[in-house]
């Protein structure tokens, strides 16, 4: 599900083709009325689900997509218009408030408001809910082929497994890690007990040579082809998004692998990305938009995402309707005391950002 990064090539285009600039229209056209445009994550709503909606509310939804928020954020910031409703995570929640570039909801519009699970509201990129509303979340943790690490008597709860020799040297060139400068840098910085927040350069540091040190023992950095290659069997131990290992795992099922795909989260915490729906400034449809997220919050609607792609629910009414081994996984909804060692990222100032990304490069080059 997440998230290459085709940000320059969006802003590239965008700027010399103005007439992509929004959802199939340009900026002088008007829409065609009762149309509600959504600009999402792929495979984040069925087509069941879509269909259900445009029947209630006698209107048709369009849906484009993105892989990060990084290209989402460029699009708009290109000059993109008529996007009604978005899906950011926490981090680009803020990025769009600091922007100005969000309506305010109106929650007398939305009477499922009160489903959602109050662990999972007034977080710290929005106080109050006045513009988000918690859709899905995912957790970046570690998968594994089960068979193969029992094999070996290898750990699968702990961050130690990606980053401490002791455990490579049995598993070397079956390992993946995210190509993420700051998903990587966290799991090193959780597993040496930092805050993924934290400003110190000299943490940074430690956890860039956690990261070389481990570096010689990885087959490879990969957004995506780990999900099939932990579902044929090519790796057997990934670092990657909770929703992505959920899709190997079914894969390797689907296909009648002599093996089988599990996902952990490690015991140190992990990173907690959790993604709401927030209306866009440029969306014309505002009455629709406040449509569309309350039959989302209704319980059966919002259990659609769960069954669909693994992903973790905020809404409470929705956990009767979610399929019982995906709503028992604790990968998937950790246990409260796990969940109170979970780490949303956020953005950084400049000096951090300089630091980071020549860490970054020191990484990749050497």
């Amino acid at each position: 599900m997440r998230r290459g990064i085709r940000t320059t090539l969006c802003v590239a285009l965008l700027a010399f083709l103005p007439g992509l600039a929004g959802p199939g229209c340009s900026r002088t056209e008007r829409p065609p009325e009762d149309v509600l445009y959504l600009y999402t994550w792929n495979n984040y709503i069925s087509d069941e689900t879509a269909a259900r909606f445009e029947a209630q509310c006698g209107c048709k939804l369009k849906q484009d997509y993105y892989s990060d928020n990084e290209e989402m954020l460029a699009k708009l910031e290109a000059g993109a218009v008529g996007y009604d409703l978005l899906v950011p995570t926490g981090n680009a929640v803020d990025t769009l408030i600091r922007q100005d570039a969000l309506r305010p909801l109106d929650k007398a519009l939305l009477p499922h408001f009160g489903n959602l699970k109050p662990e999972t509201l007034d977080r710290w990129f929005d106080p109050g809910n006045r513009y988000s509303v918690p859709y899905a979340f995912t957790i970046t943790l570690i998968g594994y082929n089960v068979e193969r690490l029992q094999e070996l008597g290898l750990p699968t709860d702990t961050w130690a497994l990606i980053f401490e020799p002791r455990y490579l040297e049995k598993i070397r060139g079956k390992v993946s890690v995210l190509n993420s400068q700051r998903e990587l840098l966290a799991a090193a910085m959780i597993h040496l007990g930092y805050s993924v927040q934290s400003a110190e350069p000299a943490e940074w540091e430690a956890a860039r040579d956690v990261i070389l040190r481990a570096k010689p023992y990885w087959a490879t950095f990969s957004n995506s082809t780990y999900i099939k290659d932990l579902a044929v069997g090519n790796l057997w131990v990934a670092h990657g998004y909770s929703c992505d290992m959920f899709r190997a795992r079914e894969d390797a099922k689907d296909a009648g692998r002599p093996f089988h795909v599990g996902f952990t989260t490690p015991k140190e915490g992990a990173v907690l990305a959790l993604d709401s729906f927030v209306l866009h400034k440029g969306g014309r449809r505002p009455d629709l938009a406040h449509k569309f997220i309350d039959f989302m919050l209704d319980g059966a609607n919002a259990a659609d995402v769960s069954n669909l792609i693994g992903a973790g629910n905020p809404n409470a009414v929705a956990q009767a309707a979610i399929r019982p081994e995906i709503a028992d996984d604790p990968a998937i909804f950790p246990a409260p005391a796990m969940m109170s060692r979970m780490s949303m990222l956020r953005d950084f100032d400049p000096h951090v950002r300089r630091v980071l990304s020549r860490l970054w490069t020191e990484i990749k080059v050497r």
